[in-house]
């Protein structure tokens, strides 16, 4: 029982102190905010008996942030947790901005396919192309690692170096390519004139400096068209959200 009651505060830190759960205050009066002690008390026999007799050893902050998700899950398609390494994948996304190497990959057979390299980036001045296999990343083989892993591999701090292994087609042998990162800035706006006086703004997602972009990219069109637009196509197609400000 001590054991169990040791779990039950633990469990009761972590929803204190969880910095990724997102949720509304309730409207006064809703309802009573009263600890439902019988519930939690089963929770608590529930994982103790799991740390004791479950077949494989799960540490308890695995075991802890999976009860919290199925909590959020539960609730609505819109409610969920975000643990640290979450947070900072989408700190990255809305922030627009990252230290990288410039690449678009994806995952083709358990090696990294280089999708296309980001014009001015590391990857692009090293002269990387689109459908190079990227089989290692310095010492470590890329066979077996998740997408995830392997662009969290090739981010970092810029100025530090990563040495890629690359099979290209038509080369007989695998090369290296020895590339600096650098920060690495995700473009969210991106426009175009169609014809004369009518503009294209495509909004891939909000990032924070999605509104200054657009604007100033907008005023160029107008520029670019003679001083104003007949027409403007904008297209959110596929957009994702992001920073609420920003769409805003």
């Amino acid at each position: 029982m001590i054991r169990s009651i040791r779990y039950l505060l633990v469990f009761l830190c972590l929803l204190a102190l969880a910095g990724g759960i997102h949720t509304t205050s309730a409207a006064e009066g809703s309802g009573s905010a009263e600890l439902p002690i019988e519930e939690l008390r089963l929770f608590a026999e529930i994982f103790s008996k799991i740390k004791t007799d479950y077949v494989e050893e799960i540490d308890d902050a695995t075991l802890l942030q999976d009860a919290v998700r199925g909590m959020l899950n539960g609730l609505d398609p819109h409610s969920g947790y975000l643990d640290p390494e979450s947070l900072r994948e989408i700190n990255i996304d809305t922030r627009g901005e990252f230290g990288g190497l410039g690449l678009e990959v994806t995952l083709d057979d358990g090696v990294i396919r280089v999708v296309t390299p980001l014009d001015g980036t590391p990857a692009h001045k090293a002269g990387l192309r689109s459908g190079d296999l990227i089989i290692q990343l310095d010492d470590l083989v890329v066979k077996g690692l998740s997408l995830d892993e392997a662009v969290d591999r090739m981010r970092g701090r810029p100025g530090t170096q990563i040495v890629l292994t690359i099979m290209r087609e038509g080369a007989t042998q695998p090369f290296e390519v020895t590339l600096k990162r650098a920060i690495i800035q995700l473009q969210s706006v991106r426009t175009e004139v169609l014809e004369e006086g009518f503009g294209y703004a495509r909004i891939s997602q909000f990032q924070s400096g999605t509104a200054v972009s657009l604007r100033r990219k907008l005023e160029h069109l107008a520029e670019t068209a003679g001083g104003s637009l007949a027409g403007l196509i904008l297209d959110l197609r596929n957009n994702p959200g992001g920073v609420l400000d920003a769409a805003v």
